[in-house]
């Protein structure tokens, strides 16, 4: 191995710091146990080192005690979801990356105003879900390019088109183009709904591939944007494998000319650290170095009133 090439940016995006800080403060302000619906990032990880310390995932907000607090995950929630949540008066701190909450007001505009949505995004995933439920009768999945091709709908004076935040740029442009000469009067949002975060991983991947002949994404298979990160690699001709951990390093890496190596948006930066030593195991002098393609400054602050009770306790 003549060197191992780190993709920059990878990792935690602004939306998955927000999420695990919300639950950071609530753990503090409400202690344990701390119920929070589904996983509050796709990453296990993650969700394994918040249930040691006492948080407890569901997928139903029932199965929270009535009254209690829960958090609602970085993936969002629908209306009905929510109006679950009120009756039986739990307590609603909310997680939702601010970026999915742009797309979910964007749906119940379009809803409002009279609108049918075609909504991009990938068959039984949370965020799809959460996002769709904003305008419950007026908006179909399409999941893939030939989904596009083949959808029929009646004809409507009015047409949307949203999408889930954590697609691959490339997959979603084919099937963007094909909803756009099937239906040319189809409206699109002011700003495009992949998240900055995806695109620049995904920008900064397809980067490593000219110049890796293997490349490694560690991230979790639950994890939409790491998969597409995967993708994204492969399309570009370089062999690409999704890792979880240095557990899954395969020996035979250590004997390629020249390693990449990109994490996904719910990654924590240590098990890319662990994998860059697993493969350094035996070859101290191989170089590691960072290959920048964009640098990234964004923040989402938790709402001033958690931040201050988390504070006060």
């Amino acid at each position: 191995m003549e060197r191992i090439l780190l993709a920059a940016p990878r990792g935690f995006c602004a939306g998955v710091a927000y999420a695990i800080e919300v639950v950071d403060l609530a753990l503090k302000l409400h202690g344990s146990p701390l119920y929070v619906r589904h996983a509050i990032v796709h990453n296990e990880w993650v969700v394994r080192s918040f249930e040691e310390r006492g948080v407890i995932f569901v997928e139903n907000v029932d199965d929270v005690p009535e009254g209690r607090p829960v958090v609602f995950s970085a993936h969002g929630v629908s209306p009905a979801v929510r109006t679950q949540a009120a009756n039986r008066r739990l307590q609603v701190i909310d997680a939702t990356c601010p970026l999915v909450t742009k797309v979910h007001n964007e749906a119940k505009r379009y809803a409002q105003r009279g609108y049918f949505i075609i909504y991009v995004g990938h068959v039984g995933h949370v965020e799809a879900e959460g996002t769709m439920g904003e305008a419950s009768g007026q908006i179909v999945l399409v999941d893939t390019p030939e989904d596009a091709e083949n959808l029929q709908i009646p004809h409507y004076e009015k047409l949307a088109v949203l999408t889930q935040t954590t697609l691959s740029v490339d997959e979603v442009q084919k099937t963007l183009d094909i909803l756009k000469r099937r239906f040319p009067h189809l409206e699109f949002p002011n700003k495009e709904d992949i998240c900055y975060a995806t695109t620049n991983r995904q920008g900064a991947v397809r980067e490593l591939a000219k110049h890796c002949d293997l490349i490694l994404i560690v991230g979790s298979a639950t994890s939409s944007n790491s998969n597409r990160l995967r993708e994204v690699a492969k399309a570009e001709g370089a062999e690409a494998n999704l890792i979880m951990s240095a557990r899954d390093v395969l020996p035979e890496w250590r004997d390629r000319r020249a390693v990449g190596i990109s994490s996904g948006a719910s990654t924590p930066e240590h098990l890319v650290e662990e994998v860059i030593g697993k493969l350094l195991e035996g070859r101290p002098g191989v170089p590691v170095e960072v290959l920048e393609t964009v640098r990234e400054d964004m923040r989402f602050v938790p709402s001033r009133e958690l931040l201050a009770r988390a504070s006060a306790t």
